[in-house]
This record gives C-alpha cells, structure tokens and sequence, in this order.
C-alpha cells in the first residue's frame, strides 16, 4: 500500500515536472482582446500565446473548455463546450464551436496544450469575455434629445449652442450583483452615475460612417450603482454627428456626404438582481434633459465653457430647476456594434517649459513637445473673466504664436479662402473658458482636440505659472508591442519622435494630422501600416479601418479617398472614388491584417466588396490602365503620375489574385492573376526604356516603383539607375511618402542598407535629421521646414520607422502571423549595436546585436510554435557564445544561416 502510494506521488511529481518543463499558455485573447466586455460577435474566435523555458517546443494540440460559472473553468469543466483534444499547432482565430451564445452573458474559458512530447500543460490562469448585443433588436433604449430644433441656415451653426445634459433617477430595491451600461451617445458622451464618471474614455463612441454604423461602448458600473436612490447622468458633444458646415478647402463640406443631426442619446443600463431578476433602464421620454454649460463645441474649431451655466448637482441629484422632459429623436440609422478598438485616453500629461508674456496680457506657453490633445487649466479670478486658449505648432520670429499649420482645411483669411457663411475668416483652433469665480477652477475640453506644441493664453486673471497648466495627450490607447534603440542617438530620437507623430493620428480613425484636416486619408494608411503595425496592435484599430472603408464603398464599387467619407475625391478615378493610390487602403489593410495577424477572416468578410472594386477598376481604365493620380505625394523630383497610377492598379489586381487563392476561389484567382499580367505587360512596354533599365522618368520614385513592384525586367540596370539618382541628390532622399516606404523595403531585399543608412542618417536638407535639427518633435508634412500651410504633426514620412525593425533589427515575417520569421540584421559600418523586440500573435520575437573587436554578438528570442531562419552577419565560425557549435548552417553571401526553433540563443561569428 505504501509503495502504490509511493509510485502515485512519484508520477503526479513527474507528470507536474513534465508540465513545467513543456510549455503553459498565457496572454489568452478573444477577438483579439483580453477578457472584452462587450462583444456582439456570435461566432467569437479565441486565442493565446505558450511559453516554455526549453527550447524548440510546439504545441501538438490543445483543449479548450467554456463555462458560465468561473469555478467550473477553474476546475477544468467545460459546462458550455469543451472541444475536447484537438491535435493542432493552431493557437490563434480559433473559433468557437460551442453552442449559441447568449447575449449579456460573461463565458470563462481556459485551455490546456500539449507540447511537442504529446505532454498536457496544465489548464491556464481562466480568462473571460461577455456578450454585449448580439442582436439589433435588443435594444430597449430609444434615441432621445432635448427636443432642439436644427438649425436651418449655415451661419447659426456658428452661434452659442448649449449642450444638452440628461439624466435618469431610478431606485434599486434588490440586493446587486451586476450593472452594464450600453451607450450610445453622438456626437460624443461622457457618463456619470452617482455623480462618478464611469471611466477615463474620452471622446467616445469612434467616429463611423453613422449611416451605416454606429458604436456603442459597454462599461461595468456594478461598483457605480447601489441599493435604493440612483442617478445616471450623460452630457453630450457634437462630436462629428452634428458638425460644422464649415468648407474645407473652400469646398467640402462634411454635412454634404454624411448622416448628421443633433447630438442625442441612446442606452441601456442592464441590472442583474442576486435572486436572478433584472431590470433595465433604458432611455425613453421619462429621462430629464436640461442645457449645460458648453455653449459651443467643435472637433475643429475647439470648445467654449461657461462655468457660471453649470449645473450644480445634475449628475447626483435627482431634482432641480430647468429640467424638463426628452423627446424621442431620429438619430443615426446605421446598424449599432459594440466598440471593440481602444478607446481614446489621456495617454500622457505632458509639463509646460516655460511661459513668455509676449506683450502686456498676451502669454505663450511651450508645452516643449508637439502632441494632439487638449490643455488642462486651473485658475482663480472674477465670476465672467473670459480666457482664451489659442493653439499652433510653432512661433513666428518675433515670438508670437504661429496658428497658421493647424488652421482647419487652409480657411485663412490671408490666403481669401472662405470656409462658407458664418465661418471664421480664419479658422485657427481656440477653447475659451469663462469663470464661475468659486475658488480656484480646474478645467479641459471634453469634445475636442488639437494639435499643437504652443498655447497662447490671453485674458487670463493676473499671470499663470508653470503649475497652472498642463498638456492632456490624448490618443486611441493602442498597445506597444515594438522596442527599437541602436547606437546612432539621431535614429533613437526620431524613433521616439515617430511614435509621437503616430500617436497624435489615432483618434478612432489613422489621421492625416490632428489640426487641419483629422481625416483617414487611404494612403497615409498604406505607407505607414507596417510601421505602425511593427510599434503597436493594431488589430482591432485596422479592423475598424478597414469596415470604414467598406462602409464608404460607392454604389458603383469605388473606394473613397477617406473614410468615413468626407466628400474630397482628388484625382479619383470616377463619381465619388478615390485616387488609386487612396483607394488601395481597403484592400492594402486586409494584407497587412493577414501578414501580422494571419487574419484570414477579415479578407473572407470583405471580399464581395473587393470584387465589386475590383469590376469599378477594370471598367473605368483607358486602354487597360490609368494615367492619373495624386501620385507620389510630397516627391521633391517631378511625378511620374500616370507610371505610378498603372502601379496601384497593378498592386490592386496582385492583391486580388492573393486573396482569391487564400479563399480558395480558382476561377478568380486565376481571373486576377491574368489581369495583374497583363498590366504588367502593358506598364513594361509603355514605360520601360529597353536596354536602360530606367522607368517613365527614371527618378528615384520611379525606379523605386519598378524594382518594389518586379516590373523591371533590366533588374540591375534598373538599380544602377538608382543608384545614379542616389548620387545626383547626394544620397538624400527624394522620393514622396509612396517613394519612401518603397525604397526602404527595396534597399533591405537587395541587401543594400549600406544605401539606405547613407540616404537615412543625413542632417540637413531634405532629410528627417534635417527636422529634428529644426526642432522638430513629430514629423513635419514636408521635408522643408512648414511654416503657413503644411502640417508639423503628419504620419506619412514615418514609414522610415520599419526599416528600422525590419532591416537594422532584422524582423520580419516569412508566414502570416509571423509563424515563420526570418531575423536578418542589416549592420552598416556606422552602427555599433542595436536592440528591440516585436510582440507578434505567438509571443515577442526579441534581438540585439552588437560588432565587437572582429565578433559579430548576437542574441535572439524566437517564440514557442514557430521557427526562425537566422542570418548571421559572419566570415565564418558561427557558434553559440558558450562555444558550442549551433548545428547544421549554410553561408550565403556575408551571412551564415540556421534554422531554428523557439527559445532564446546567443551567437557569434568572426566579422570583419
């Protein structure tokens, strides 16, 4: 008896042993998202990430189970669905195959895996996800307002318009055990019940194409409410559902193309009773409405706030004077869905400086960075004592502020550019706030931001001090999965700089800058996708992205300029599309999705309106290709527009043919690969000069084009071509935003980064080192310095920010979702070390390197379920740093190269 008992605790040691030493799941994920609280996807797909401390483990399979009560999943019992052994290596977009969810129910699940010795983990830490609705017609909530009239004639947009605030006094007999509020509040709403606001999200919920979609945002307010009186309180914005019909440009005006109205509400709070009973309460005509103290608000213009209108109480009480009924409203008619991208946040409190009072009453504060938000307050004066807050990016030479980069759409009264009736003649970004004169007042914007580095503050009560100020950046609150540091401090600094101008652009939607415009323009998106994608997740941002684009999708199959629409079609190629090279964000997006994330889903969901594109694109050509576009934007050399609009088309019709073959459709697969051959044929016999190599104009951009594209069929003329450019400009860049992102992913394939390096780390013009020797804290627009038209904060140069993993650290892809990577550092004479990681969808896939009295140093860290081809930069000898030999490895070139499997390894070779 004694000896069986022996041999059970000998085996479960053993088995325990087994189980650490394999692999343990962690970081579990639904809908990309950890434990989400509200999703209105039916068919949810779930995933994780293992881990081991051995080496080259994989996961052979794995089990899942799903519960609705967290002890079952912590006990291993699958009460909802268990699927049971599943012999796969597949870890992510796993999907639910349980019964039918329910809505406004939280699942627990966990998963146990088994490691390439057939060895179960054990189960993982239990996770969680819960349903929003998953069905429109839950809804028990109606669209309500304050029963405002809109106004009718353009220039009354322009007067004061108090916001409305609502609230709704309930009364809760029953002991609590859970509280969900679904809202909906557009423009934008910020909440509070019992007079505490029911999170830090800003500027919720995301701008959409609201005549297609609307967002809803869930929030646990179970801590929020209680037993007897309650009080839940809303104040709305007018956000981009009621904006301004201000002409940008002079001419396009958003309440043209978009579903618009005033601002008004829709929600449902949930209260589930400990005896099993619910109640909900939802917006209908009982709620209260009463005007606030915002008297104008605009994502643009800014906002204006009268303290001495506040309401005292009206988020906590229940009675008051001024209240009176809502009014049942027609408000957005576009299908509701939960917000599943991160929500925009105050990321960072950004210190002022210094201040400078420019002229008697006139201060200027430098906030030190350029970043995209709001400024916080906190002053002391008179009841009626008016400041105002004016915004710019830089100073003109006497000091004073320069407003002139952020001035919305160029309305600029210097420039005799009207932005319609009632527009300021020019319309600079402003937030005014009038003193209640109570003590000291602490206040921000609530519905808008800005871009800006400097503050102007006029009529302000004495003079501020550093400590009476602060800058709110505000961003969607992506999460960091890339790290990059080398030995040259300019690249580190425009690294950082990079992320600055990124983060300024991600307000629900990828901007092209946060002052002037705020708009998802479809190119600025492809040139910096992977850039973005290498520093952040960008799974569920992209996702949303992308159903804007296809939310925005013409009737006749054209993709717009910008989504969500805002009625600009530069260049297009017919009705309201987009230019090529802007339509190609659709469908460029999905690729990407695909690469990082191995999301096939999203190309499967989209591909009717890929074909539908696809049709618009054949039927418009001329002659079987185009020769119009916006082209290589911000090129310094003169456009080759037709060449590069063939391109696009090109790049649209390869896509077509991949993603018919990743769905498996042959015939159209077969249709697509045909048509991108005989553009290719087509563009090579318009626009290649034989014998030369050189494309259209034969400028760094065209070239770029050729060789990124596999149109030349002179491959080292071409780049000798190139290469000739190169030297003509001095090894600086010439190349716009299309140009640039190309070149670098041309340089890299070619094992040229010597090129890339020399044309990169320059400091004077034209050059990224040029505007950080300027001042520069995010990416100017241009790369001269912009002073009266162009943006200071514009994402589209930032494309340099990939080579910076992808050929200094080397990281890259050589299967969807990274499960095969290639790690092929780069290294130039100059550079003496670098270090960083990327966090893919199986685990973060780490390197660091380092040159060393005639070693090559390096070490890498390569997930558990994939495998890595390494390139070692070496003249030979290539072994582990404890001088073991690293196995079987093959040269090729100047590298030595090794397969290998997941783990962490350090290596060496000689390297002259």
């Amino acid at each position: 008896m004694k000896k069986n008992t022996f041999s059970m605790l000998l085996g479960t040691v053993l088995l325990y042993t087994s189980a650490i030493a394999g692999i343990v799941p962690v970081h579990l994920s639904c809908e990309y998202s950890s434990n989400p609280l509200g999703i209105d996807v039916a068919v949810p797909r779930l995933g994780w990430q293992a881990q081991s401390e051995e080496r080259q483990q994989l996961q052979t399979a794995y089990e899942i189970i799903v519960s609705q009560s967290e002890e079952d999943a912590k006990s291993g019992k699958g009460t909802v669905w268990s699927s049971g052994k599943v012999k796969t290596s597949a870890s992510v977009q796993i999907v639910y195959s349980g019964p039918a969810l329910k809505s406004f129910t939280r699942y627990y699940w966990a998963v146990r895996i088994f490691d390439k010795n057939d060895v179960a983990s054990e189960f993982s830490e239990t996770a969680w996800f819960e349903t929003a609705m998953l069905n429109q017609n839950e809804w028990k909530g109606k669209w309500i307002g304050d029963g405002s009239k809109q106004f009718t004639r353009d220039e009354e947009f322009y007067n004061d318009d108090r916001m409305p605030l609502f609230r709704k006094a309930f009364s809760l007999n029953k002991r609590i055990e859970a509280a969900r509020l679904y809202i909906s509040g557009v423009g934008y709403e910020e909440t509070f019940v019992n007079g505490k606001r029911v999170s830090d999200h800003m500027l919720d919920p995301g701008w959409t194409t609201y005549k297609k979609e609307v967002l809803y945002v869930v929030h646990d307010v179970t801590s929020l409410v209680k037993q007897g009186s309650n009080v839940v309180a809303v104040r709305l914005g007018n956000g981009w559902w009621n904006a301004l019909p201000l002409r940008l440009f002079g001419r396009f005006n958003l309440r043209d193309v978009q579903q618009t109205g005033r601002p008004c509400l829709k929600a449902d709070l949930r209260i589930r009773y400990t005896d099993g009973t619910e109640a909900i309460i939802a917006t209908d005509e009982s709620w209260m409405t009463a005007p606030g103290p915002i008297v104008k608000n605009n994502v643009y213009l800014g906002e204006c706030y009268d303290a001495r209108l506040a309401v005292s109480g009206w988020n906590r009480n229940a009675s008051g004077k001024g209240w009176t009924t809502t009014r049942l409203c027609d408000g957005p008619s576009g299908e509701m869905h939960a917000q599943m991208q991160p929500p925009i946040r105050v990321t960072t409190v950004v210190k002022p400086e210094k201040i400078t009072m420019i002229q008697p009453g006139v201060f200027i504060v430098d906030m030190g960075q350029n970043f995209a938000g709001v400024a916080r307050i906190r002053v002391k004066g008179k009841s009626g004592t008016l400041v105002k807050l004016r915004y710019g990016e830089a100073l003109h030479p006497d000091g004073s502020l320069n407003y002139l980069t952020t001035v919305v759409g160029h309305i600029k009264e210097m420039w005799k550019l009207s932005g319609g009736p009632g527009a300021p003649p020019t319309a600079w970004q402003q937030d005014e706030y009038t003193l209640s004169g109570h003590g000291v007042e602490t206040w921000n914007p609530s519905f808008t931001f800005h871009g800006f580095r400097f503050i102007e503050i006029t009529g302000w009560p004495g003079t501020p001090t550093l400590k009476d100020i602060e800058g709110l950046r505000m961003n969607s609150d992506l999460e960091r999965v890339g790290e990059f540091a080398c030995s040259n401090p300019m690249f580190n600094k425009l690294h950082q700089a990079i992320r600055w101008t990124f983060l300024s652009n991600v307000f629900s939607v990828q901007s092209d800058c946060p002052g002037r415009e705020k708009m998802g323009y479809g190119a600025d998106m492809v040139v910096t996708a992977n850039a973005f994608l290498y520093n952040y997740d960008m799974t569920t941002f992209y996702r949303k992205a992308v159903r804007d684009f296809a939310n925005e999708q013409q009737p006749d199959g054209g993709i717009t300029e910008i989504a969500p629409y805002t009625g600009i079609h530069d260049r297009g190629v017919g009705g309201e599309s987009g230019p090529l090279g802007w339509q190609l964000g659709f469908i460029y997006l999905q690729k990407q999705l695909y690469d990082f994330y191995g999301d096939r889903s999203i190309i499967e969901a989209n591909y009717p309106g890929i074909s539908k594109q696809m049709e618009f694109l054949t039927s418009h050509t001329v002659e079987g290709l185009y020769h119009w576009d916006i082209g290589d934007h911000e090129t310094l050399d003169p456009k080759a527009e037709a060449f590069s609009a063939c391109a696009f088309y090109y790049h649209h019709a390869l896509l077509a043919a991949e993603f018919a073959g990743i769905l498996d459709k042959a015939d159209d697969s077969v249709k697509y690969a045909k048509l991108a051959h005989d553009i290719r044929e087509r563009i090579i016999t318009k626009y290649h000069v034989p014998g030369t190599g050189r494309f259209d104009n034969a400028t760094q951009s065209a070239q770029v084009f050729a060789l990124w594209y596999g149109l030349t069929p002179e491959k080292e003329k071409t780049i000798d071509v190139l290469k000739q450019e190169f030297e003509r400009h001095n090894w600086h860049v010439a190349s716009g935003i299309f140009g640039v992102k190309m070149m670098f992913d041309v340089l890299r394939e070619l094992d040229k980064n010597d090129w890339a390096y020399a044309v990169a780390n320059h400091r004077d013009y034209p050059s990224w080192g040029y505007m950080l020797e300027n001042g520069a804290t995010t990416l100017w627009e241009s790369y001269q310095y912009p002073d009266n038209a162009g943006s200071q904060n514009h994402p589209m140069f930032g494309s340099i920010d990939e080579w910076f993993y992808r050929s200094i650290l080397g990281i890259n892809a050589a299967a969807p979702g990274f499960r095969k990577i290639v790690i092929k550092p780069q290294p130039v004479a100059d550079l003496q070390w670098a270090q960083g990681s990327y966090r893919s969808v199986y685990g973060p896939i780490a390197t660091e390197w380092k040159k060393d009295n005639g070693k090559f140093e390096m070490k890498v860290t390569i997930p558990v379920n994939t495998e890595a081809e390494v390139w070692v930069p070496s003249n030979g000898g290539l072994r582990e740093s404890n001088g073991v030999p690293i196995g079987e490895s093959h040269k090729q070139g100047t590298y030595e190269v090794v397969r290998l499997g997941s783990g962490s390894y350090s290596l060496e070779s000689t390297y002259q």
